[in-house]
C-alpha cells in the first residue's frame, strides 16, 4: 500500500490525522484507523479536535494513557468505543463498569478481560441486561 508523501506509517500530527479522516481516499481513511501516533499527537487531537475523539477511540494502536484521556471527555459513544478495546486493563474496566451510560456498562460485562470482581459488581447494575450478561459470564467461569 502506498503511503502519503512524507509518511512512514506513523501519524505525525493532529492535523495529519484530521486530513486522513476527511480524505475521500479509502487508503487515507484506513491509515487513520491503523497507524500509530505519539501519545502527544493523540492527546492533541482529543483536546483540539473534539469531533475526532470517536475516531481516535477506533484507532487500533492507541496506548492505555490515551484510552484514559478518552474516558474523561464526557461522551458516552467514545467511552463505549473505549470499552470495546481488547487491551483494556482491569483498572479501566472497573472505571467503565461504573459509567453512567448503560451501554458502556453492558460492553464491560461482555468484555473478555472483565474480572470476576468486576462481573460481580455488575450483578447489582440498574439495567437488567447488564445483570443478565454479567451473570452468564460468571456462570461460565
Amino acid at each position: 500500500m502506498e503511503q502519503a508523501e512524507g509518511s512512514e506509517g506513523v501519524i505525525e500530527s493532529a492535523e495529519e490525522f484530521v486530513r486522513l479522516r476527511q480524505s475521500s481516499d479509502p487508503r487515507d481513511y484506513r491509515r487513520a484507523a491503523v497507524e500509530e501516533a505519539s501519545e502527544e499527537v493523540w492527546l492533541d487531537i482529543i483536546t483540539h479536535f473534539p469531533d475526532e475523539r470517536a475516531a481516535v477511540a477506533q484507532n487500533k494502536t492507541i496506548p492505555v494513557p490515551v484510552m484514559e484521556a478518552l474516558l474523561t471527555v464526557g461522551e458516552p459513544r467514545v467511552r463505549f468505543m473505549v470499552a470495546m478495546k481488547r487491551k483494556l486493563s482491569p483498572r479501566l474496566l472497573d472505571i467503565l463498569a461504573h459509567d453512567e451510560d448503560e451501554s458502556v456498562r453492558l460492553q464491560v460485562a461482555r468484555h473478555r478481560n472483565a474480572t470476576k470482581e468486576i462481573l460481580e459488581s455488575l450483578l447489582a447494575d440498574s439495567w437488567s441486561e447488564v445483570r443478565s450478561v454479567a451473570s452468564e459470564r460468571l456462570s461460565a467461569m
